[in-house]
């Protein structure tokens, strides 16, 4: 999707253009069609000009030479030496290469500020519709397998809890941000990821590693950075799919969104929205879920105006109903079941910002608030394979309740010093996150409120067109008050903390088609509850808690990446080759270990505790090639390890006198050693074409719970191929209706788990390998835009 990223940045410059002797009067287009909005800038000036939604633009510029830049979201960028003699009684004719590697986008996430993806001093990867579309993802779970370093792992059996690992380490240590907004908090994070609908959204940035440490210090893996569209074109658009999971459960969803922008592009609003219906799937025919029943409905709307030429507000509101549920009898009140564990959220995200910059665009300063709440219902519990009175009694006590609030405010100032092109970025924030998770039956409270005050300071210093550096760092003030109590077992935290988060990365550029960068970040997780101690699995027919060790102490890190990164256009054929070190060491890192059935019901209570030290360390490749742009070719790929330096202990058995031995282990589980995907888009016969998708998954421990006080078993696992194709034909019926036709098979080769624990007192937290069974779907969509 074209969108307005490139001409609201140079929208300063295209007011306070410079009156001149000749016009120059042009048009740019791309193979299907005309370009809106792509902007001219004249290289050495600070002034432009931006096409109209036709593609014709008209520039007034002194005469003589001048080298012209040419940009469009989505296209290749062009630099075109004209004289302007030769164009006084002719128009300039333009035309853009499609960019099918993303090589030109605009990235927010490597700087905190719009940057070229090509010249960031940081490594982005970006996730875009195009790929949303190839791999038929319904949510954002299902999109970011496919990039290197990244994998989405589900881990229940009855709720379909998902969480996403950067470069080896779990979900906790990843920031999500919504809009570049850090208001995605931990209860968020357990479902959150499969919540989001990709039709909302006009792309994903991920930063690996600690390279986007400013965003917060709990960006220790990365940064995942979640945008949703932006107000383009007037447009509209209506889709709908149907999915049949291994042939006979249906997966329904029905997509819409539409677009109004006023002609002087002062003013926007786009309108979206999703209903989604997935029936439920048993996998071993034991009665019981491996993949939730589910129904989500979105809305959600992002709006700007431009109050004066050099300022912009800028609206989003996004409001999410979910409700999913797994176990068995779904048929059923939840208490007169074996297993169910079934939750209802409503969710509500928004943020408000106000960005105004000087002449020129020298200074630049950005006010924002945003804001998340999620209202929980919950259930967790079930008989266990019982019909007496006393259990239906007894399971009639899981139901629960959760409030989640995350708010986020603060300010950003950025100064560009065009004499040198040096950058100077300071801001604060200060951030809230309160959680008040209640069970009543099981006596289970967490009451915890974070509250964090944080500034920045970055210098991106260019000595020379070859080398640059960033230098910064965060302060944070974090004070963390917690009350954690199950049954008759009671834990506090209360933290107040500074730390000071340092940040270096520095590129070098020898040639324009090579690049070397490096870098190293300190980041730090304060003891508090995150996203895997909010969510509760079953086992032995009991649920799991987890509750903080009384000693809990502050985790640090130290992350270090290297990478060699190579991109050129020979004639048509566009080309990218990354190889990427990273190495991130974690002093008293958070574990968690199984202390077995030590409550007075019998439930299974799990301790985080400091481990003795830490680190992952892995090698990420990634490779491009787009002969033209009628075809792409990308694969990616991890190789890496991640240890402890002393054995971790899994299962302690002092804390119920078990007469089986600790359960100890070096290496983390549910992580391989390698895996990798590749994404293949093929444009066959004019208006139709193919999407091969895949990815691999290799051998991993994962613990499985073989005995009611919770004795943790390791198994390995097989690997796994996961290779997915898809049909696609457009019609264009006239200017203002499209149509495209489309289906496809997701896991052709059906590589699933074939080991599913079963039966009521399952260990639900067995999962491991592709998120669904060979599954076919088809579809139709339709609008007024030729790129659907």
């Amino acid at each position: 999707m074209k969108t307005l990223f490139t001409c609201l940045l140079y929208l300063p410059l295209l007011m306070e253009a410079q009156q001149s002797n000749v016009y120059i009067n042009g048009k740019i287009s791309g193979e299907d069609g005309p370009i809106a909005y792509a902007t001219v800038i004249v290289e050495g000036e600070d002034w432009g000009t931006a096409a109209d939604a036709d593609g014709y633009f008209e520039l007034n510029i002194p005469e003589g030479d001048h080298v012209l830049k040419i940009q469009a979201v989505g296209f290749i960028a062009e630099n075109r030496r004209i004289n302007t003699g030769e164009f006084e009684n002719k128009p300039l004719e333009i035309t853009l290469r499609e960019d099918q590697l993303g090589l030109d986008e605009v990235v927010i996430s490597a700087t905190r500020n719009r940057v070229n993806r090509k010249q960031a001093p940081v490594v982005v990867n970006v996730l875009g519709p195009k790929l949303f579309n190839a791999v038929q993802s319904v949510s954002v779970a299902e999109s970011l397998n496919y990039q290197p370093g990244v994998r989405v792992e589900t881990n229940c059996q009855n709720c379909g809890f998902t969480q996403v690992r950067l470069n080896g380490l779990d979900g906790s240590y990843t920031q999500v941000l919504v809009n570049n907004r850090a208001v995605f908090s931990a209860l968020n994070s357990v479902y959150g990821l499969e919540q989001i609908p990709t039709s909302l959204l006009d792309r994903i940035e991920v930063v690996r590693s600690g390279g986007s440490a400013l965003y917060g210090s709990n960006a220790i893996a990365g940064t995942i950075n979640i945008i949703t569209k932006d107000p383009v074109l007037n447009s509209w658009q209506v889709s709908s799919t149907l999915g049949l999971i291994n042939a006979e459960v249906a997966d329904k969803t029905i997509n819409m969104d539409a677009t109004v922008v006023s002609e002087d592009l002062s003013s926007g609003i786009t309108v979206f929205g999703m209903k989604r219906d997935r029936g439920s799937y048993d996998a071993n025919a034991d009665g019981f879920t491996e993949i939730t029943a589910l129904t989500n409905t979105t809305l959600g709307a992002k709006a700007f105006m431009t109050p004066g030429n050099k300022s912009k507000l800028t609206l989003d509101f996004t409001a999410l109903e979910e409700y999913r549920r797994g176990g068995n009898r779904l048929d059923l009140a939840p208490h007169l079941t074996d297993i169910t564990e079934a939750l209802d959220h409503n969710i509500i995200i928004g943020g408000l910002t106000y960005d105004i910059h000087n002449i020129g665009g020298r200074n630049f300063l950005s006010l924002y608030s945003s804001g998340q709440y999620t209202g929980r219902k919950s259930y967790y519990g079930g008989l266990g394979g019982g019909r007496t009175r006393q259990d239906s009694i007894a399971a009639a006590n899981s139901y629960g309740n959760t409030d989640d609030l995350s708010f986020l405010t603060g300010g950003q100032f950025t100064r560009n010093f065009l004499d040198n092109q040096d950058v100077l970025t300071v801001g604060t924030e200060y951030n809230l996150n309160s959680t008040q998770d209640n069970i009543p039956g099981y006596e289970r409270t967490i009451n915890q409120e974070v509250h964090s005050v944080g500034a920045f300071a970055q210098y991106e210093w260019k000595p020379a067109g070859t080398f640059t550096a960033l230098l910064g760092g965060r302060v944070d003030y974090v004070h963390v008050e917690g009350d954690y109590t199950v049954q008759d077992i009671y834990r506090t935290s209360s933290v107040e903390k500074t730390v000071f988060s340092p940040r270096i990365t520095l590129m070098y550029r020898p040639k324009e088609s090579w690049m070397f960068r490096g870098g190293y970040a300190r980041g730090f997780r304060a003891p508090q509850a995150f996203n895997e101690d909010l969510h509760i699995s079953s086992v032995g027919g009991e649920p799991q808690f987890v509750i903080l060790s009384q000693d809990l102490t502050t985790e640090f890190s130290n992350a270090f990446t290297a990478s060699l990164n190579f991109s050129r256009n020979f004639n048509n054929l566009q080309s990218n080759f990354l190889l990427e070190g990273f190495y991130t060491e974690l002093q008293n890192p958070f574990t968690t270990v199984s202390t077995g059935a030590s409550l007075p019901n019998g439930s299974i209570l799990q301790e985080v505790r400091n481990g003795s030290g830490a680190y992952v360390a892995g090698t990420n490749v990634e490779l491009g090639i787009s002969p033209s742009s009628r075809s792409a070719f990308m694969l990616g790929g991890t190789l890496q390890k991640s240890r402890y330096k002393k054995a971790q202990v899994l299962f302690d058995t002092k804390e119920n006198n078990a007469q089986e031995p600790d359960v100890v282990i070096s290496e983390f589980v549910r992580n391989p050693e390698f895996y990798g995907y590749f994404n293949i888009n093929l444009s066959v016969l004019g208006e139709s074409s193919i999407d091969l998708t895949g990815t691999y998954t290799g051998s991993m421990i994962v613990p499985l719970v073989i005995s009611e006080t919770g004795y943790v078993q390791l198994n390995k696992s097989n690997p796994f191929y996961d290779v997915n194709i898809k049909l696609n034909h457009h019609i264009h019926i006239n200017e203002n209706l499209q149509v495209n036709i489309f289906g496809g098979v997701q896991n052709i080769f059906d590589s699933y788990q074939d080991d599913f624990d079963t039966g009521p007192t399952r260990d639900s937290g067995y999962v491991y390998g592709p998120s669904l069974p060979r599954s076919v779907y088809f579809g139709l969509k339709f609008g007024n835009l030729h790129n659907l």
